[in-house]
């Protein structure tokens, strides 16, 4: 296919169909009776439990909500609001306890005060990459921000342990999330329903074992952007659709492009389909209105992460 801005644009009644019967024929083949799909109040899992519905009914589909203390309590809203739309059953699980007793908490914000001596409560944090991958060449090195009870914030350059701490202790969150949709789901004989795209499964923006532990993954070949079009076809309600893009896992608000992505994922889908189908820098640039430079700058992101997370993304190495 000849490289546009409209090469992701998709015929939303049979993407929708397909995938339809991806998640029936799974469902026959694992011989499960429903489906768990935990309800983030993002507009991933609320196109999977649109597209489960559809495939299944609304009466074997279980939408889990699983916010901890830190979560937007926007999201438990939005995730609500669209369950009911849909007409599914809806457990609501706070894992706020579970967290705290494994020390999730303690363990992340030991990390913070070793680099903020006076974080504590009152204050929020999160991490984020440097911005604007296409203008500077930087390194994926993170930062720490923290916002004091006046709203200040501040913000310094972590170590890498000083990050992978942090990390360590987010991706906990992730963890308990899934045991608990797996609990649920063997419980009633379903499978869990993931919600990955290809923006994130492409560049490893996934937990394994946690977001990336579930039975099937129905929208892992659709860039963002191609998701936000097909939730909108399914009747996804509104608030979701146009709500920015959010880990929802740091006590202080951030997006997935200050997180991870380093640009708006109407650029970065379009980089991405490119980067992955080999299209010539010229071109690229021609159809984007970049310079080549931008876009080799781009480039080198998608493909540091990608390597770097490619372990993510395969089954564990055994002799057998």
């Amino acid at each position: 296919m000849e490289f546009s801005k409209d090469v992701l644009k998709l015929d939303l009644p049979a993407e929708a169909d397909r995938i339809v019967a991806f998640i029936r024929d799974q469902l026959k083949w694992m011989h499960r009776k429903g489906i768990v799909i935990g309800l983030s109040g993002g507009v991933d899992s609320a196109l999977a439990a649109a597209l489960s519905v559809e495939a299944v009914g609304k009466d074997k589909v279980l939408g889990l909500l699983l916010p901890d203390k830190e979560s937007s309590p926007q999201s438990a809203e939005f995730a609500s609001k669209h369950a009911a739309a849909l007409g599914i059953e809806t457990i609501l699980v706070d894992i706020t306890p579970v967290l705290e007793a494994f020390g999730t908490y303690e363990k992340r914000d030991a990390v913070v005060r070793s680099v903020f001596p006076e974080y504590g409560p009152g204050y929020g944090m999160k991490i984020t990459l440097p911005p604007d991958v296409l203008n500077k060449d930087s390194l994926n090195f993170f930062t720490l921000t923290v916002v004091d009870p006046g709203g200040a914030a501040h913000t310094v350059r972590l170590s890498p342990d000083q990050a992978q701490g942090i990390i360590a202790a987010t991706c906990t969150k992730h963890r308990t999330r899934m045991m608990t949709q797996y609990y649920h789901a063997e419980r009633l004989n379903y499978l869990v329903c993931g919600t990955t795209n290809k923006s994130e499964a492409l560049q490893g923006l996934f937990v394994k074992y946690g977001d990336g532990g579930v039975d099937i993954e129905p929208i892992a070949h659709l860039f963002k952007t191609q998701v936000r079009a097909l939730a909108a076809h399914m009747g996804v309600i509104p608030e979701i659709v146009g709500r920015p893009p959010c880990p929802d896992t740091y006590s202080a608000p951030v997006t997935d492009e200050e997180w991870y992505f380093r640009m708006p994922f109407e650029q970065l889908d379009l980089l991405l389909y490119a980067w992955e189908a080999k299209v010539p820098l010229p071109e690229i640039a021609r159809v984007m209105g970049l310079a080549e430079d931008q876009i080799k700058r781009a480039f080198r992101d998608f493909t540091s992460k990608h390597n770097t997370t490619e372990h993510l993304r395969q089954f564990p190495p055994s002799l057998g």
